[in-house]
């Protein structure tokens, strides 16, 4: 019980509430760190493919776009087959494999990997 009463009175006293402003400009600097550097835009996320970060749009992603960020030059071989494997996805498939043609919902922290597996 101490420690409750030691609690209450320090965020209502007026002079402590100076400090917790304080305290919410650390929550802004926060909160700025993560949606300052987009610009304001709170729908992107950093992925991870092939250990590299990556930013990209919260959503659906591709196949196709997903192997682009691994292999720049994918869209000019397309012919080119990878397998593409997924980890720390959304709730209901937090793994899995991702085929030709298929999308997956990303999310922050998702990590892919991509393999270059040969041609079709």
């Amino acid at each position: 019980m101490t420690d409750e009463r030691k609690n209450d009175p320090q965020r209502g006293r007026g002079e402590e509430h100076g400090a917790n402003d304080h305290g919410h400009g650390q929550d802004d600097h926060s909160h700025n760190d993560g949606h300052g550097e987009n610009g304001g835009r709170g729908n992107m996320v950093t992925i991870i493919i092939d250990g590299t970060p990556h930013e990209v749009e919260k959503g659906e992603m591709t196949y196709a776009q997903i192997v682009t960020l691994a292999d720049p030059e994918y869209p000019q071989h397309p012919e080119t087959t990878y397998s593409v494997t997924y980890k720390r996805g959304h709730g209901n498939k937090p793994e899995g494999t991702l085929s030709p043609g298929g999308s997956v919902k990303v999310k922050d922290g998702m990590v892919f990997n991509v393999s270059r597996t040969g041609q079709s």
